[in-house]
Formats: C-alpha cells, structure tokens, sequence
C-alpha cells in the first residue's frame, strides 16, 4: 500500500511541477511578443534591425507559448503524450548549448540556461512515464 501511496505523490508532484513550468513558460512567451526587447536583453540576445526584433517577437514567443502551453494542457489533462513536443525540444536545446560550449567554450553564467533546459527536459520525460501515454511505437508508427 505505500508503494501505492509513493506513486500518487510522485505524479502528483511531477504533475504540479510540469505545471508551474508551463505557467513560467507562458509568462515568457507573453514578454517576448509584448516587449521582445526586455525580454531578449535578459537572455543576452540583441535584435539586429527591424528584422531582428520581428524574430524575437515572433521565435521566442511561439517557443515559449507552444511549450508552456503542451505542459499545462498536458499537466491539467493528466495526459503525458502532450508532454514529448517540449521534452524533445528542450533536450535539443540542451544539446544545442552542449555543443556551444565544447566548440566555444564557457561564458559568465553559461550553467543557468543548461540546468532549466536540462531541468525541463528531464521533468518533462519523467512525467511523461508516470502519466497516462501511448507507446513510442505507436506515436511514432
């Protein structure tokens, strides 16, 4: 029976944490289309023009949007398939700074934005475990 007990906390954990991301995420997307400028200077990105600034408005909005969006809708409806979209993109992300940093090298902070995306991503496939969810095989095929 506690192993039971154990379980139910654990997804209701996960769940409540997933969810918290989504609400941050939503957050984030929001100040990127409402103050593109603001919000990429937090993150160290600078538009570069008109063009620049409409592709910060518009990538990192439906960046964080979507993902915040999957989480909560995939938290609130206890559905972990919703939950892969953001994994995977997080794990790339991931990946993507990994990369950055072994061709570049470190910069001042450079952890703080591998540990959320390694954080989310990690979170996200956990919760995607303990959540009701389809196969791979059966998404993927």
């Amino acid at each position: 029976m506690r192993a039971f007990e154990g379980e139910i906390v654990m997804r209701f954990v996960l769940t409540a944490l997933v969810y918290l991301s989504g609400l941050f995420c939503l957050f984030l997307g929001v100040g990127f289309l409402l103050d593109p400028t603001g919000s990429a200077a937090q993150l160290a990105v600078k538009p570069d023009g008109v063009a620049g600034l409409s592709t910060i408005r518009a990538d990192f909005t439906g960046i964080f949007l979507v993902t915040g969006l999957a989480m909560l809708w995939g938290a609130w409806r206890r559905n972990g398939d919703l939950l892969l979209a953001p994994a995977v993109f997080y794990a790339v992300a991931f990946t993507g700074r990994a990369i950055d940093l072994a061709v570049n090298g470190a910069y001042p902070e450079y952890f703080r934005p591998m540990a959320v995306e390694a954080f989310w991503a990690v979170l996200l496939l956990a919760a995607w475990r303990v959540l009701p969810h389809h196969r791979i095989e059966e998404i993927a095929g």
